[in-house]
């Protein structure tokens, strides 16, 4: 306990002794923790905006004029206890018809038409929705499968609009998972260079700090004796650039917020405010690994002479 209390007072000890040095450090730190914390708001941004489209996505069984509603609700049942489904609603006909003529308000001759016929010329139906995009060809082939609960159903179904809809599906498809696959590796490039830029900003501290270490290991210190403060060291950039990070954040958000939630579609600030504690521990343990894990390299060097 005494040499770790003498190494965390060296480890301050040293942060304030090199003065603008550690400023510049705190500075770069602090830069590439913005540049974390963007990209996990610009992930949460992507991720909504893929929710969003997922959301408008599903297929939807049309049922014949007049189908038993017990026969449709057996099949509802049954498309809700597979794996891929998320959800299924049943829209029953009177509802499909209040529904057509809400939309079509302002069309006059279709709503004289359907007064004049004096009767429901529509069906019910069943929307389904999957857990992913990719699952949606399963549900329709499971509707076209030899399962006893699909075949009692047969009768009744007027038709599956998956198939009209498959090449918007897979194109969906294909564009969500290559925006995920972009965005991370987006994410990997620059979390690297951001890597590579504290390394270089803190091994300066260090070269600055070079004749002292040759003395410490020619009176015998240990290496740990010798590598621990700078890594208290690393440890204090890191904290105290996450504190820069997360108020620069406040009003960078709020504008973003106040002026770009229709373009994004999320609010950006309320985001940020609602995760505020997870985006924190992210970011405080990011900085600490950073200044940590750059001394501990850029030490290296001066302890193998």
């Amino acid at each position: 306990m005494t040499i770790l209390n003498r190494i965390i007072k060296a480890g301050f000890l040293n942060f304030k002794r090199s003065g603008l040095v550690s400023f510049a450090a705190v500075l770069v730190t602090t830069i590439t923790l913005s540049v974390i914390t963007t990209l996990i708001l610009l992930q949460a941004v992507l991720h909504f905006s893929l929710d969003q489209i997922k959301d408008k996505v599903d297929v939807t069984i049309y049922f014949t004029v007049g189908a038993p509603e017990d026969k449709i609700l057996i099949l509802k049942n049954s498309l809700e206890k597979l794996a891929e489904v998320a959800e299924v609603t049943y829209t029953s006909a009177e509802e499909a018809l209040k529904l057509f003529r809400e939309r079509h308000a302002n069309d006059y001759p279709t709503i004289s038409a359907l007064d004049e016929i004096n009767q429901n010329p529509l069906g019910g139906f069943l929307n389904v929705k999957a857990k992913e995009i990719s699952q949606y060809e399963s549900i329709a082939n499971f509707m076209k499968s030899d399962n006893a609960l699909v075949l009692g159903s047969a009768s009744i179904i007027d038709k599956v609009n998956y198939y009209q809809n498959k090449s918007v599906i897979e194109r969906l498809n294909s564009i969500i998972t290559g925006a995920q696959r972009l965005g991370f590796l987006i994410t990997l490039l620059l979390v690297f260079i951001s890597i590579v830029i504290t390394f270089n900003t803190i091994r300066l501290t260090i070269f600055i700090s070079k004749e002292e270490i040759g003395v410490m290991r020619l009176v015998g210190a240990s290496k740990m004796r010798v590598r621990g403060p700078f890594m208290v060291e690393g440890a204090v950039y890191g904290v105290i650039a996450t504190i820069l990070t997360m108020v620069l954040f406040f009003p960078a958000t709020a504008w973003v917020g106040r002026n770009m939630t229709e373009f994004l579609g999320l609010n950006v600030y309320e985001y940020y405010i609602s995760n505020l504690f997870q985006i924190f521990i992210v970011i405080l343990l990011s900085g600490i690994f950073l200044g940590m894990i750059s001394s501990f390299l850029a030490i290296r060097k001066y302890l193998n002479q």
